[in-house]
């Protein structure tokens, strides 16, 4: 009798100790678990792209004569109180803490394209992975103003993302020939964002433009 009361004891004894173990565990990979990543809507693969940039005749730039931000109106409501610029920061953002007014009060985020995180969403731009201004040369002065306004606030395509503010004021309105993110290991996700949005809105490329592309897509 007393040999059959020892064996649970023992088996309660024994599952302590491995949920404890787990317990420590799960702790372990939170402590060390990577800044979660921007998520912006997954573009389309690298082969994909490369199939499209064998189909694009390099077309020279307009000019941005009429140009201004204005006529691509931006941030749009999207919900309640919340537009554009807070549903990027919320979606790439951890532990995003929004007030009344949707503004974002306190998070994480993980800026792709130079790596660094931030816990203030005043360090962050919400970048337009093709420039208003770049849209503008490529063909959007001849679009109406509805459809710049779409492009602006674009959520299903991979053209918006939140990234560290002053490094997206570096990239200005310059297209991959001549701008690429800082961070390297971005490279084939950036030009597959970049092919992809531009293949959506039927947007002309320059010839230095295809070429980097072309360049960074045949070492995915």
């Amino acid at each position: 009798m007393a040999f059959r009361t020892l064996i649970p004891a023992v088996y309660a004894r024994r599952i302590a100790v491995l949920a404890s173990a787990a317990a420590l565990a799960s702790l372990t990979s939170l402590v060390n678990a990577p800044a979660a990543q921007a998520s912006p809507p997954t573009p389309i693969s690298a082969a994909a792209a490369r199939s499209y940039l064998a189909t694009v005749t390099p077309k020279a730039e307009g000019s941005t004569t009429g140009y201004s931000r204005d006529l691509f109106p931006h941030w749009t409501t999207v919900s309640g109180t919340c537009n554009t610029r807070e549903t990027v920061l919320k979606r790439d953002g951890v532990n995003v803490v929004q007030d009344s007014s949707c503004a974002a009060v306190s998070g994480s985020w993980y800026s792709e394209y130079d790596g660094a995180t931030w816990t203030a969403a005043s360090d962050l731009d919400i970048d337009h992975v093709v420039p208003l201004a770049e849209a503008w040369r490529s063909g959007a002065s001849s679009w109406t103003t509805s459809k710049r306004q779409l492009f602006a606030n674009d959520l299903t395509r991979p053209q918006l993302i939140a990234v560290t503010d002053n490094v997206n004021q570096a990239k200005g309105d310059l297209d991959p020939g001549k701008w690429m993110p800082p961070r390297t290991a971005y490279y084939c996700t950036y030009a597959r964002m970049w092919v992809n949005v531009k293949q959506y809105w039927g947007l002309s490329m320059d010839s230095g433009e295809k070429t980097a592309l072309v360049n960074v897509l045949n070492g995915c």
